[in-house]
């Protein structure tokens, strides 16, 4: 008799049986990974704002050998991730993994961006993850074991001038993570993981809240957000407390712990540099308040790849030249 271990069924579809929970699931990097996860066999609860995205991307999922099940939810109300929680356990028997991905991105100096919109980005990137983990841990517990999976990006790491609000999300989002993970020593089937990926390429900056008045593009390297599924994909299977993902991530994490002042205030030239010469655009909201039927691919269709290394730069370059493409980082949703 074959052994289960090792069995081609098992080989093929390495996620078989698990039961992942993944929010901001309608584009980008969640779609993505909800993706990646089917082809390896997994049972998928796929939450976002966006119905209709949501049962395009459960029907793609079908299609690849995985099942899915679409529970509409807005990150930033507790009710709903609890419901989110309690249909995930109920559908699948168990909850093996929750990635918390939901995520906004505003853009803009601090005193011209309406106060809604700085909240609303901290209550969905920080406080929406905060839920997740909130909603699932009981279950967790209950099981002895799951992974939550949180999706940071480098922006736990670097802040980024004229994007005050999602900086602050993404350092509290890195404090919370590893608090968690030193709460959670007693339950050693539990972990916590952190991703601190780099720039992507999805849907993020066409749904973006715009208030520089200024077209906003991504500056190269960008990387494709699949990559990052497949990240994901490896983790569930081994985790670990923490991943950059990118040797850019790394690179930059380094830049700003080496010379915080400088790399802020490089960064801060360089954003004003490309805004005094970038076309000008009236301002918008994008998909901070509402949700929006635009931008539910995975990709944003920049094309823009960059090499598979980065090699190392000076420590001041790299803030100033990889900086100006933090601040345009796609949000995850």
């Amino acid at each position: 008799m074959t052994d289960k271990a090792t069995s081609p069924r098992r080989k093929n579809f390495p996620l078989q049986g698990k039961t992942i929970v993944i929010t901001g699931a309608s584009s980008g990097v969640g779609r993505a990974a909800a993706l990646q996860m089917a082809k390896a066999g997994a049972s998928l609860v796929l939450a976002a704002r966006r119905e209709e995205a949501l049962r395009e991307v459960a029907d793609e999922c079908k299609e690849l050998g995985g099942d899915a099940l679409v529970i509409p939810t807005d990150v930033t109300d507790a009710g709903q991730m609890n419901t989110l929680a309690a249909m995930a356990q109920h559908w699948g028997g168990k909850i093996d993994v929750w990635i918390n991905n939901a995520g906004l991105l505003a853009a803009g100096a601090f005193d011209e961006t309406p106060v809604s919109i700085h909240q609303k980005v901290i209550e969905t990137n920080l406080i929406g993850y905060i839920n997740g983990a909130y909603a699932a841990l009981p279950h967790f517990k209950a099981q002895g074991f799951g992974l939550l999976l949180n999706n940071i990006s480098i922006g736990g790491y670097y802040p980024v001038p004229y994007a005050t609000a999602y900086s602050a999300s993404k350092f509290g989002l890195r404090g919370f993570g590893e608090a968690l993970q030193g709460e959670l020593h007693h339950y050693p089937g539990i972990h916590v993981c952190n991703l601190y990926p780099a720039f992507l390429d999805t849907p993020g900056i066409q749904h973006a809240a715009n208030f520089t008045g200024k077209v906003l593009k991504p500056a190269p390297p960008v990387y494709d957000p699949q990559r990052i599924a497949r990240a994901m994909t490896k983790l569930v299977q081994s985790p670990k407390s923490s991943a950059s993902i990118t040797g850019l991530s790394t690179l930059l994490r380094l830049a700003h712990a080496v010379s915080p002042l400088l790399s802020r205030r490089i960064t801060a030239n360089v954003i004003e540099l490309y805004l005094r010469n970038a076309d000008e655009v009236p301002h918008s909201s994008g998909n901070v308040l509402e949700p929006v039927d635009y931008g539910t691919s995975v990709h944003g269709g920049w094309g823009l790849q960059p090499k598979q290394k980065v090699k190392f730069l000076g420590a001041g370059l790299a803030a100033a030249a990889l900086g100006l493409g933090l601040f345009f980082l796609a949000a995850r949703r």
